[in-house]
């Protein structure tokens, strides 16, 4: 399997999945269609081949390039944009979606019926989790021991206090509907890597209360201290107007 982060932010969002017959699969389109070509040119892939859109929520900046795919093409939960009625996924059941088995699981935040998604293909597992609160107990236990995990790391908390942001839209980012922190996303992500974990990419970044730098120090430093030596997994953080590769490299 192998992924392609095209935007990560709250600017827009954009991600691709390939299998290793080349079959192609997406989540998220909040990026023009202008912008998601010139990124996928990259990597020779072809808009026009992707099979199938999963949303995760309704949110701008998730959904404002939606409208370039067939809606035939679109799975959603329920209420989250208009699509056929075979196309709504119900939380933790599991589907067969363009070459990849699909597990839908709650996440939560202030949208109707936010999802993350577990993505399986060439006997690999991707955990990929963005605009979240928390993570229950129940989902920890589906994310078990991932080969490749795509992780909200949205913010470090007293840099978004230090913010000029208004009083009420902290609180909504800190609270249980809002976004993971730094830390509390590396200590979720203590629980449930393993032996096949190979690469974290931390997604959704602020870019007023984080960096980079920032986020993956503190991943590092709670990993190491929680888990052990962590050498042998790659951990690098996506941009919002840039993309990043991972994942076997299809041949």
């Amino acid at each position: 399997m192998r992924y392609y982060i095209l935007a990560s932010g709250s600017k827009g969002n954009s991600a691709v999945f390939q299998t290793n017959d080349g079959r192609l699969l997406q989540i998220d389109m909040g990026v023009t269609l202008k912008y998601e070509k010139e990124q996928l040119s990259k990597y020779s892939l072809r808009f026009e081949d992707i099979e199938a859109l999963l949303i995760t929520h309704e949110h701008t900046d998730h959904i404002k390039g939606a409208c370039f795919f067939n809606r035939e093409l679109i799975y959603c939960a329920k209420g989250t944009y208009d699509v056929p009625e075979e196309n709504i996924l119900n939380i933790y059941e599991t589907y067969d979606i363009a070459g990849f088995k699909v597990t839908v699981l709650a996440t939560s935040h202030d949208a109707t019926n936010p999802i993350g998604f577990i993505l399986e293909a060439d006997n690999e597992k991707l955990v990929y989790m963005t605009d979240t609160g928390y993570i229950s107990e129940r989902n920890l236990s589906y994310m078990k021991n991932p080969d490749y995990v795509c992780i909200e790391s949205n913010h470090n908390v007293k840099m978004l206090f230090e913010t000029n942001r208004p009083a009420q839209l902290i609180m909504r980012i800190i609270g249980d509907n809002g976004h993971l922190s730094n830390e509390d996303s590396a200590m979720y992500m203590s629980e449930i890597i393993g032996e096949n974990t190979k690469e974290l990419v931390l997604m959704h970044l602020s870019e007023e209360a984080n960096t980079h730098e920032v986020a993956l120090n503190t991943y590092k430093e709670i990993l190491n201290s929680r888990y052990g030596n962590i050498s042998s997994i790659k951990i690098c953080a996506a941009y919002q107007r840039e993309s990043l590769s991972g994942g076997k490299v299809i041949v």
